[in-house]
């Protein structure tokens, strides 16, 4: 059982004035920032704010500290220490990466995208059409919003270089099986790349186990600072053309992230490694064990929500309605604007927001009326079950 007092501890957010009494429910959009990642940014600029890798004792240690960020992020996701890159947002080393494949591919090849993702992880891409490249779109289901495997199945060929899908949506929810579509995709002869910005707040997971060569995910969203996280496969990065300095097209982790990197940033990232040794001593698991910990509360605290809006008149669930197969991203259609409901929700002191947030593909192939978007309650595992009856509540009372 995750120890919720625990948890909160970490989280200076939660001991804030400004914010008693009010009940988070916009985590999908950026998560509190734990209080080691806020200490390791504070030391960096005020002990180690200068160039980093020179002689001196503060350059040296802020370069000590962005290595170490580095390696055991890697740890945690199970891939190789230069395997792992920042940049300055997914979204910037999606287009990175985009830039790359557009060089790497021949006019005639094909990748695949879906119209379930966040527009970072497909605009990108198929702006590739233009140097004749062909598209093909893995659609969703209209009614559920769910990615069939048999559908991709029928527009893998000899053809398909790249396969790009979400972990899991950031308005269905539903977690895709990234294993299974991993090893489809490779038996085909087509790289994997898995967007995880929406999954990866749920706990990090073993990318070395699943497979992909590509997995996105914005530390912003996992507790930490704004920075872009992208695991780069060593096979696959060293047949991609370099994008950054010409004389750095050796080292692994700059291939793809031709902009300088954030220092101070960089250096606390190493802070979510050291919340989830916090998190993973405590309960006594693994640090990778952390992630098991993490669903399960989420899931018991996910259930009650769902049963409590899926059969609402008025309101239609986007996504699975069990908890088990899904991330607790819950986004309603409903019958007037989700951004006036949300609004009306802020009045009972639960945050949370409305609109299409970036997934206007998904919303539109499922039928959602886009003058109006969605509304959308998302929660990470620090959020309690005090919190969620909170918004069931507030729900009853403004729909």
């Amino acid at each position: 059982m995750l120890d919720i007092d625990f948890v909160r501890s970490n989280f200076p957010a939660f001991s804030q004035p400004a914010l008693e009494g009010q009940a988070f429910f916009e985590n999908a959009g950026g998560s509190y920032t734990c209080r080691q990642v806020i200490d390791r940014l504070t030391r960096f600029y005020h002990e180690r704010k200068v160039q980093p890798y020179a002689p001196y004792a503060a350059s040296r240690l802020g370069g000590e500290e962005m290595d170490e960020a580095r390696s055991r992020l890697a740890a945690l996701l199970g891939v190789e220490t230069d395997e792992v890159s920042f940049g300055p947002s997914t979204t910037q080393n999606t287009y990175v990466l985009a830039q790359a494949f557009r060089q790497f591919m021949k006019p005639g090849e094909a990748i695949i995208v879906t119209n379930q993702d966040h527009e970072a992880n497909t605009g990108p891409w198929r702006r590739l059409a233009d140097a004749g490249i062909e598209v093909r779109e893995w659609k969703v289901e209209p009614d559920t919003g769910h990615l069939d495997t048999e559908d991709l199945e029928n527009l893998l060929d000899e053809n398909v270089r790249l396969v790009c899908f979400p972990h899991c949506s950031n308005v269905v929810g539903e977690i895709n099986p990234v294993l299974e579509i991993t090893a489809m995709c490779h038996a085909a002869g087509a790289f994997v790349c898995v967007d995880g910005v929406s999954y990866a707040p749920h706990g990090f997971v073993d990318v070395g186990n699943l497979g992909p060569d590509i997995y996105l995910f914005s530390s912003y969203k996992t507790y930490g600072p704004h920075q872009g996280i992208m695991v780069m496969r060593r096979g696959l990065g060293q047949l991609l053309p370099n994008q950054g300095h010409y004389f750095n097209a050796g080292t692994l982790y700059k291939r793809f992230t031709p902009a300088g990197p954030d220092h101070a940033q960089v250096a606390a990232c190493a802070g979510m490694a050291d919340y989830m040794d916090a998190l993973a001593a405590h309960h006594g698991v693994s640090a990778r064990g952390v992630h098991d910990v993490m669903r399960a509360h989420e899931v018991a605290l996910l259930q009650p929500l769902l049963d409590a809006v899926k059969d609402r008149n008025s309101v239609r669930l986007i996504g699975p309605s069990e908890a088990a197969s899904r991330a607790p991203t819950v986004a309603l259609a409903l019958n007037r604007p989700g951004e006036e409901v949300a609004a009306d929700l802020a009045q009972h002191g639960v945050m949370c927001g409305g609109g299409d947030f970036y997934a206007v593909r998904a919303l539109e192939a499922m039928g959602v009326d886009m003058d109006k978007g969605v509304l959308r309650l998302s929660f990470v595992h620090y959020t309690s079950e005090a919190e969620v009856t909170k918004a069931i509540e507030a729900l009853d009372s403004v729909l």
